[in-house]
């Protein structure tokens, strides 16, 4: 998942709901929530969502198991 950043995948693994429209739509709510001063969020959320939609259902699917943590991976 080297197009985005560990700080982008963190956004997308806290908002991703299952689909890639489904992320993008949590993200542009989650935007209408921000404070003017929440500047550097606000560009990263910008950032992740040019990506999301410059890729395909596809492209999305195949990144989307990364985006879910396996926590039983972390405990061994």
């Amino acid at each position: 998942m080297s197009r985005f950043t560990v700080e982008e995948t963190n956004l997308m693994c806290i908002y991703n709901i299952g689909s890639r429209a489904d992320l993008l739509s949590e993200l542009s709510e989650m935007q209408k929530h921000l404070e003017a001063d929440e500047t550097e969020l606000l560009d990263l959320t910008k950032t992740v969502m040019d990506k999301l939609s410059a890729m395909s259902d596809t492209e999305f699917e195949s990144i989307s198991v990364e985006l879910i943590p396996d926590f039983e991976e972390q405990e061994g």
